[in-house]
């Protein structure tokens, strides 16, 4: 038997994410004294190096199906060929990370296995009574224990839910084929268009966001610095896409891009509970506001009350400081 760990790429690099569901399966693997930690990776876009890298966070062997066709991530032929890989390494365990492409494939696998899905899960499960999960729900306002019965189980995994630590090994890479019918690409993706900037909100590990305490477009180039600085990237709120002053998809919050960042940093953003529901899963949040009693000091970890633009300025350089 074997945990399978269905991994997502992005400009052909492992997502983080994905590291993240691997070094979950590998710790999941000695709770359960199972040896096997099999990643899957789908399409050709991801080099063998690559691939083999997954060993340093707890895989023992990758299998690659490198049809071309499953580059697109076309939902119902993904959902097929981890049914396929499941069934040809006995797995009882699916992990993956929770994402666009990941909720609905884990859905798919758990009526095609007969499983029981848990999703939006922030830690390893608790074993002395069944198979019990911990889950984020209501948008990261609770949580709720689930126990999953049957005996194949599915765990989508949130992001940061387990902090992954590099060892040394190296994963063998297996090629994979798997028999897809053209009823698996009956859905065909026509178009897809990709957010700008060279770190997207969704997987970022640092995240800058800016609201209208910035007071116009004008004076976005100080957001931009720090992050840039950090290395993160930039959002803002949804009164600010709202206004044009950024571009939608830079908007976070409830209704626009949930983001769950080692650090979140909230520069003069008030704080309304639409846009907490995007932000509550980050480790850490920094707020910088002039206001005090902004709700947002609520939720933060790090709290700067002050003029964001005297502050700012002042800890982009402290930071550039540090790293020079």
């Amino acid at each position: 038997m074997a945990i399978v760990v269905l991994v997502e790429e992005s400009d052909g690099k492992i997502k983080n994410s994905s590291q993240e569901a691997v070094a979950y399966a590998a710790a999941l693997a000695k709770q359960i004294s199972e040896d096997d930690v099999v990643a899957l990776a789908l399409g050709n876009q991801v080099s063998s190096e690559e691939l083999e890298g997954l060993g340093k966070f707890g895989a023992n062997r990758v299998l690659h199906a490198t049809d071309e066709r499953l580059n697109q991530g076309v939902i119902q032929a993904y959902a097929s060929v981890v049914d396929q890989a499941m069934n040809e390494t006995s797995a009882k365990v699916l992990v993956l990370a929770t994402s666009s492409l990941g909720d609905p494939v884990a859905s798919r696998v758990a009526i095609k296995q007969q499983a029981a899905l848990g999703s939006n899960v922030v830690e390893l499960p608790d074993l002395s009574d069944g198979f019990v999960v911990k889950r984020s729900i209501y948008t990261g306002k609770a949580f709720a224990y689930t126990k999953l019965d049957q005996d194949k189980k599915i765990i989508a995994l949130r992001k940061n839910a387990i902090t992954p630590e590099e060892g040394t090994a190296t994963a063998t890479v297996e090629a994979f084929t798997a028999n897809l019918s053209e009823a698996d690409f009956g859905a065909t993706i026509t178009n897809t268009e990709k957010s700008e900037g060279d770190i997207l909100l969704p997987e970022a590990d640092i995240v800058v966001s800016g609201g209208r305490g910035l007071k116009g477009p004008e004076n976005w180039e100080m957001i931009e610095e720090l992050a840039d600085t950090l290395g993160a990237a930039t959002g803002c709120s949804k009164p600010v896409s709202d206004m044009g002053w950024r571009p939608h998809h830079e908007h976070v919050g409830q209704t626009g891009v949930k983001v769950s960042p080692t650090l979140y940093v909230a520069v003069g953003i008030s704080g309304a509970i639409q846009h907490l529901a995007g932000v509550n899963s980050s480790k850490y949040i920094l707020v910088v506001n002039q206001d005090a009693e902004a709700p947002f000091f609520k939720a933060a970890d790090y709290g700067v009350v002050g003029d964001a633009f005297e502050i700012v300025p002042q800890l982009t350089e402290k930071i550039k400081a540090s790293q020079n």
